[in-house]
């Protein structure tokens, strides 16, 4: 009789990263709260289904404050799927685990204004694509402009690092200066998008100025406004 030693199944442990929108509490936090709901209803359609992460640095909660925080924002449809920037002391069962900030992009719908230090490297890559870029799609370029020869489809997202040039109808999600880049812009020869933002700061598609639909347009920081104007 012959033995056959079968190896045993190797288990794969994959690392991936995720684009996550960023909440950061300001005390006192239950006026923070009542403020945040306001803007939430703004970006309504940006939060729907998408992971949430609170940012604790500018509070210190206990565990039990915590939990409560994070069922007031799930009452008001905000799923937390993660925690930073407090004491692992502090986390445990029954809160979102701890996670920590990497190269992917956040949109900071609290983002306070915060000066552009002189050390940080502005990006110098491009990454053309010369295809339409579906819906569903995400490209997430942090090293540079991205610049698309095609339309971007509706549920689609652009990521960069710089600034972002759109040939075609833009819709779906625009996030340009994603590494903190607040001199990046955003060009498209069509604007019909859900949501643009450049370097956290942002406008949905209910806050754009509606004669603006359909137009050429360029958009750009000014100190922590969002501002969006035609090119023709």
């Amino acid at each position: 009789m012959t033995s056959v030693a079968h190896p045993e199944q190797a288990t794969r442990f994959i690392c991936r990263s995720y684009m996550a929108v960023v909440l950061a509490p300001e005390p006192p936090i239950l006026e923070w709260v009542a403020g945040i709901e306001q803007k939430i209803k703004g970006a309504a359609r940006f939060l729907v289904g998408a992971p949430v992460v609170l940012d604790l640095s500018d509070v210190k909660l206990s565990r039990s404050a915590i939990a409560h925080l994070v069922a007031e924002l799930d009452q008001r449809g905000v799923r937390v799927m993660g925690l930073e920037n407090i004491d692992p002391a502090t986390a445990g069962a029954g809160l979102p685990p701890l996670v920590r900030p990497s190269r992917s992009a956040t949109v900071n719908l609290d983002a306070p204004e915060k000066p552009l230090p002189d050390s940080r490297p502005l990006p110098s890559a491009t990454l053309l694509l010369d295809q339409p870029v579906r819906s569903g799609q995400s490209i997430f370029f942090p090293d540079g402009d991205v610049t698309v020869l095609g339309s971007v489809g509706s549920g689609a997202e652009l990521v960069a690092g710089g600034s972002i040039h759109v040939y075609g109808t833009l819709r779906g999600r625009a996030m340009a200066g994603s590494n903190g880049n607040a001199r990046a812009r955003i060009f498209c020869s069509r604007i019909e998008a859900e949501l643009l933002a450049i370097d956290g700061y942002y406008l949905t598609a209910e806050s754009m100025d509606k004669g603006l639909r359909s137009r050429a347009v360029q958009a750009w920081l000014e100190g922590n406004e969002l501002r969006i104007t035609a090119l023709d």
